[in-house]
């Protein structure tokens, strides 16, 4: 906001990196001589873009540390091979070979142009919400049912009114779905078909043996899913 006041850059101008420039030069008109340019100069410039590079550092670092531990959760729970639950050496004990599965997708997608990884981000994760209220639901009208799982807490309402709570959200979702151009949908559903299908063969290496799982952590998960006693009325 501070640099679209300060200056009187046409839209088309504002690209990446345009904000570093905004904040270098400014073009002031000089009635004793030839415009002039205020705002910082080009240490500003500088300062600009060393801010802009630690800030997608950090962003970068967080969102692989997630991503890693994301991957050593589900192998720790028995849904990935064990070999993503190593550790390395020392009090750290970070999780290296997920780090290095998710650096790799990282490096893999930075193929692609900054504007398709954004839309292709935004259509996954729409899809993914999608998922996770529909799933709500089904929960919800299963409860009744005697292989329900029990659950530690429960939301207070009737189903109609859940269902009409996450419809609000969905359209939204639904939008963002709709109106993503062909590039960024062939992506998304390449993801998807790559995520079901990994689904599959980890199925099918866990049954026959060709790769290592940790099913002890697994069993005992799904042992104490199914035994926790039910929520107590009303509680949220």
């Amino acid at each position: 906001m501070a640099a679209v006041g300060a200056t009187d850059a046409p839209p088309e101008a504002w690209e990446n990196g345009y904000l570093a420039d905004a904040a270098a030069t400014k073009l002031v008109r000089n009635l004793k001589g030839p415009a002039i340019s205020i705002i910082g100069g080009r240490w500003l410039k500088y300062w600009t873009e060393a801010g802009s590079v630690l800030s997608s550092v950090g962003l970068f670092e967080a969102q692989l540390s997630s991503g890693a531990f994301q991957l050593l959760g589900m192998a720790e729970l028995g849904l990935l091979p064990s070999v993503f639950a190593r550790r390395g050496p020392g009090r750290s004990a970070t999780p290296w070979v997920a780090v290095a599965a998710s650096a790799a997708v990282s490096v893999a997608v930075s193929f692609l142009g900054f504007d398709d990884v954004v839309a292709t981000a935004n259509l996954l994760y729409s899809l993914g919400a999608l998922l996770e209220f529909a799933a709500f639901l089904r929960l919800r009208a299963r409860e009744e049912s005697p292989s329900s799982l029990k659950r530690p807490y429960r939301v207070p309402l009737p189903l109609p009114a859940l269902a009409a709570m996450c419809l609000v959200p969905s359209a939204f979702l639904a939008y963002v779905v709709a109106v993503a151009g062909w590039r960024v949908s062939a992506v998304a559903a390449a993801l998807t078909a790559l995520g079901v299908g990994w689904h599959g063969a980890m199925r099918v290496c866990r049954s026959r043996k060709w790769l290592r799982f940790n099913t002890a952590v697994a069993a005992d998960h799904r042992l104490q899913l199914q035994d926790a006693p039910p929520p107590p009325a009303g509680r949220v």
